[in-house]
Formats: C-alpha cells, sequence, structure tokens
C-alpha cells in the first residue's frame, strides 16, 4: 500500500488527501526544483495532469513562494504540496529525485522509478493500472 499522503496544495486552499478507493489511478512525482533532471521532465508531467490525476511533491525546494515563483517563470501549471524538510520524501522512502509512483484505485503502489521517466512510459503504465493489468 502506498503510504498517506496529505497536504494544501500551493496556490490554492484545496486540501490533497490520497486515500483509497481513488477515483483513478493517481502519478505521484517528486521532484526538486534544483534538480536537473526533473527540469527535463516537468513538460511531460504537466502535459500528463492535464489528462490524468497527478499530485507533485516539490522536496526541499524553499518555501511555498519559492516554489510558486518557480512555477510562474518555468510557465508551469502543476499541483504542488511543498516538502521543505524531506519528511514527505521519507514517508515514500525517496532519497533522490526525481521519484515516480503510480497509485492505482486501490492505494497500491502499482510502479515505482526513481530518474528519468518518458511521458509515455508514465502514460502507458497509468493506462495499465486504469484497465487492471
Amino acid at each position: 500500500m502506498a503510504p498517506a499522503l496529505s497536504g494544501r496544495a500551493i496556490d490554492t486552499i484545496e486540501q490533497i488527501n490520497l486515500s483509497p478507493p481513488l477515483e483513478r489511478p493517481t502519478l505521484i512525482h517528486f521532484w526538486a526544483s534544483w534538480c536537473p533532471i526533473c527540469k527535463l521532465e516537468e513538460g511531460s508531467i504537466e502535459a500528463l495532469a492535464k489528462r490524468y490525476q497527478v499530485i507533485t511533491v516539490a522536496m526541499q525546494s524553499g518555501t511555498e513562494e519559492e516554489i510558486s515563483r518557480y512555477l510562474s517563470e518555468r510557465a508551469l501549471d502543476l499541483r504542488v504540496i511543498a516538502d521543505p524538510s524531506g519528511e514527505i520524501a521519507q514517508q515514500w522512502g525517496v532519497q533522490a529525485v526525481p521519484a515516480s509512483f503510480i497509485i492505482d484505485r486501490d492505494g497500491r503502489i502499482r510502479f515505482r522509478r526513481v530518474g528519468y521517466t518518458t511521458g509515455l512510459g508514465l502514460r502507458v503504465r497509468l493506462w495499465l493500472a486504469e484497465i487492471g493489468v
């Protein structure tokens, strides 16, 4: 089972609470503003967020204001939970970023990857989780 994930999305009053059963499979993506590999992936993560349930966690990337400024400068529209101390990442066992997890409707981790992952690869894994394969 996936660890609990809850927090307020920066720039909104939306409270995010990942608890099964989920409406649909969800991509949980840990990233950091200082991570060069994360910058290579951010466009594909944003594209996935337009079609799928995506929650991102900004690990040790500063205050909410600094993360918000980073997103604005890069013209990114993502649901982000700030994790300035790395506490959420630690609960998920994340020791390096980027790290991606696909969670199925029952709250099980169906896929995990540390390092660069293509948007197509994540899209296929989300689809497989959707159809229950």
